[in-house]
């Protein structure tokens, strides 16, 4: 059986989900470390992490290149990928972007859905695009082999995203907007631009993204998903969860709230019910993704795609993205001289 990766998870991460990650034989996991933190705040979600690759060895290890997923295969554990849903963790320093990459983090998503220094967001009024500082960070993101993640991003946004960036982007987690009308959810031109740049999107089984939220079918989700790996092209989908696992819901108010208002910030939900969402009765935890692949199946896709799917096309993607670009270390010799 191939790999398994999901490209997305901000679970409570305890012992209980890493055993969990272990029984569903996910070989690797990119992981939110931070939202609205500060690079210093972001440090010691570090640290906090690093006791648990100190606490639990035989189960999880901090993920860097893409050798790190079939390292975690081989060893029976789950390679673990740092990312940040918004920029704040550079503050407005472009110099943090090297840094946070040495430290380990692999994903940035240029914005959480607010307008922010590089870019707007899904939930802004006017999109207008990426900013000066934007671009240059981009730039400086694709130098140092930090994947440019738009799951949250505004139309004009992610577009423009796709355009600048010299390496494929990502959209970690999010549907068509096709599917269902979300905010969140992306058109068909996002999606096949995203396909002809070599782009990836990984599909979410977060509640508020799925037609007919928690009753969602497994098969409605997996006709989705080979629909789309018909629209975009089967190398360039995999499976981007977004499972929130065991979290309280003041912890969704901090993710759509932070420190920007003073309000509640409903986002995503309504009124009526501002925490999470029940999720589907087919996805709980880490041990269901075999249910997603026998769903894919069922939906007439190949073994290769499905494969694919499940993780066989993020190892590809992570491959490519996540080592410093070509010109780096002969422009830094150049300077040192």
């Amino acid at each position: 059986m191939s790999v398994l990766i999901d490209g997305l998870q901000y679970a409570n991460w305890s012992e209980k989900v890493f055993r969990q990650m272990r029984a569903g034989g996910v070989d690797a996991v990119h992981v939110t470390i931070t939202y609205h933190e500060t690079f210093r705040e972001t440090v010691l979600q570090i640290e906090r992490w690093n006791r648990w690759f100190e606490q639990y060895p035989d189960l999880i290890f901090q993920g860097r290149t893409a050798a790190d997923v079939q390292r975690a295969k081989d060893t029976g554990r789950t390679a673990i990928f740092f990312g940040s849903q918004n920029p704040s963790c550079m503050e407005d320093d472009i110099g943090l972007v090297e840094i946070l990459h040495t430290l380990g983090l692999r994903f940035m998503q240029l914005t959480y859905n607010n307008q922010s220094l590089l870019a707007s967001g899904c939930y802004e009024d006017e999109d207008t695009g990426l900013t000066r500082m934007g671009r240059e960070v981009v730039t400086e993101m694709n130098r140092v082999g930090l994947v440019v993640d738009m799951s949250h991003s505004g139309e004009r946004s992610t577009l423009e995203a796709i355009e600048h960036s010299t390496r494929p982007i990502a959209i970690t987690h999010a549907n068509p907007a096709g599917w269902h009308q979300a905010l969140r959810n992306k058109s068909d031109s996002v999606l096949t631009a995203l396909g002809e740049s070599g782009g990836m999107l990984g599909f979410s089984v977060y509640p508020h993204h799925l037609k007919g939220g928690t009753a969602c079918t497994l098969q409605g989700f997996c006709d989705m998903i080979a629909r789309t790996a018909d629209l975009m092209g089967p190398t360039h989908v995999g499976i981007g969860t977004d499972l929130c696992q065991d979290q309280p819901d003041s912890i969704v108010e901090w993710m759509r709230v932070g420190r920007w208002t003073k309000r509640i910030d409903y986002g995503e939900g309504s009124a009526a019910a501002p925490g999470f969402p029940d999720m589907p009765g087919w996805f709980a935890d880490n041990r269901d993704f075999g249910t997603i692949r026998a769903g894919l199946r069922a939906a007439g896709m190949s073994d290769a795609n499905v494969d694919a799917v499940m993780g066989g096309n993020w190892l590809r993607f992570f491959e490519t993205s996540f080592g410093a670009g070509r010109g780096t270390d002969e422009a830094r010799t150049r300077a040192a001289e």
